[in-house]
């Protein structure tokens, strides 16, 4: 359901920390939105070292922008980016002063995954037991 984007300068990081940070993003997801781990999905997306600024200049920052279904609990949201920021940093080494999370949320009516519009936040269960009856 979720889809998370992790934007960062060739040779930022290695395999090693994008699995780590890929097992981390999920693992908070699915503690604060409730979702099966299956349905988070990280991806990475490596721009040439001069293809990325900061500030007008070249930098090295670190970009996880992810979309959520609208209607999860603002405290939540905000625990989310919080939590995806320092982790983002523990794993792979990049100062937190050079990570960037930004979570963008829209109508779970406007995403379809398998085929099936998602589920409203809270109506996971019944959406997934559906899902086994297709």
């Amino acid at each position: 359901m979720p889809v998370y984007t992790c934007t960062a300068a060739q040779g930022t990081l290695t395999g090693e920390s994008k699995a780590a940070l890929a097992s981390e993003i999920t693992r908070i997801h699915v503690a604060i939105n409730h979702v099966p781990p299956a349905y988070v999905n990280v991806i990475f997306s490596e721009p040439p070292p001069d293809s990325v600024f900061a500030g007008g200049e070249p930098g090295a920052p670190l970009i996880v922008s992810g979309w959520v279904r609208r209607g999860h609990p603002q405290e939540e949201a905000t625990r989310l980016a919080l939590e995806l920021s320092s982790a983002a940093a523990r794993v792979t080494g990049v100062p937190e002063s050079h990570v960037m999370v930004v979570l963008q949320d829209g109508p779970a009516r406007s995403a379809v995954e398998g085929g099936r519009v998602l589920p409203e936040p809270g109506e996971e269960k019944e959406w997934l037991a559906r899902k086994g009856e297709s």
